[in-house]
């Protein structure tokens, strides 16, 4: 039987970014740890919440109120012209976003600074915006498609001087965690990689609010012992702070409880980055939203 050729392919922006991304990931050693937390508290006052946000919007922001509460997990290693720690005065959270690109689903990548800055509300209307907005339209994704139509050794070069050079622009363009999460699509992710020091992950929740949540953690500069504890203070912050915000239904936001100087840096670089995805509770990108006042 005659064996038929099949043809190539161009490799598209998208997976130019996740090639680029493994790249640098695969550097990191990073471990995972996990721990069973029950969120069946949350099942109800979710679904009564104004603008029944997504669940990773919920997990995203708890661990942005830890963060807050515990420096280490805004720190990052970097190795260039010497090795030392650099620590965010905020956390900045990543998440990587499923979208169609040519005629494909692609991954793209954005940010959203400060999350425990902002109410549920206003970030679940952010997060409505960016999921419908065309991608031409979306600042971050059209630098992360024109940065991927160049060279391999211009890229690497744009994403090794970003890891290694400067803390601060480190934590502004890739964030301080990732999160992303096939919850939704009822799998789970067992090993996610990433370049950032930590990365947050859920699976699916179960009728009774039970769900396997993970930290992947860069070795380098955090403990396991350290990591564990996060994950109790993860779900406390769910099952209190978040539980509590949930059940006020407010949509604008409070005033910052960051360091006054953290504000006013915040408020100099507005983020304009992307959100979308197919279903309300995958995994998806927050920006930081501008304050709404009624």
């Amino acid at each position: 039987m005659h064996e038929p050729q099949g043809s190539i392919l161009p490799i598209t922006g998208p997976r130019r970014f996740i090639i680029d991304l493994v790249h640098f990931a695969r550097r990191v050693p990073s471990t995972p740890v996990s721990r069973l937390v029950n969120v069946s508290a949350l099942l109800g006052a979710r679904n009564e919440h104004p603008a029944r946000p997504s669940w990773a919007l919920l997990f995203m922001k708890a661990y942005a109120l830890v963060g807050a509460n515990h420096p280490p997990l805004r720190r990052a290693l970097l190795e260039f012209p010497w090795p030392r720690i650099y620590e965010h005065p905020w956390m900045n959270c990543a998440l990587a976003i499923e979208r169609s690109y040519l005629g494909e689903h692609g991954v793209f990548v954005g940010l959203f600074r400060a999350p425990e800055q902002q109410t549920i509300g206003q970030l679940q209307e952010a997060l409505s915006w960016y999921k419908h907005q065309p991608l031409e339209k979306v600042g971050v994704y059209r630098l992360a498609l024109r940065v991927s139509r160049a060279p391999t050794v211009v890229r690497r070069l744009l994403w090794w001087s970003t890891l290694n050079l400067s803390g601060f622009k480190r934590a502004i363009r890739f964030g301080t965690f990732g999160l992303t999460s096939y919850g939704a699509l009822g799998a789970e992710s067992l090993h996610p990689i990433s370049p950032l020091t930590t990365t947050l992950t859920f699976g699916p929740i179960s009728r009774e609010g039970d769900v396997n949540v993970k930290l992947i953690y860069d070795h380098r500069v955090l403990d396991g012992a350290y990591v564990a504890r996060r994950l109790r203070d993860i779900e406390f912050a769910l099952n209190h702070e978040i539980l509590d915000e949930l059940r006020l239904g407010e949509t604008y936001p409070p005033e910052p409880r960051a360091p006054e100087q953290a504000v006013r840096i915040l408020r100099s670089h507005p983020l304009t980055g992307p959100v979308s995805s197919s279903d309300n509770d995958d995994h998806v990108i927050l920006p930081l939203a501008r304050k709404k006042r009624p």
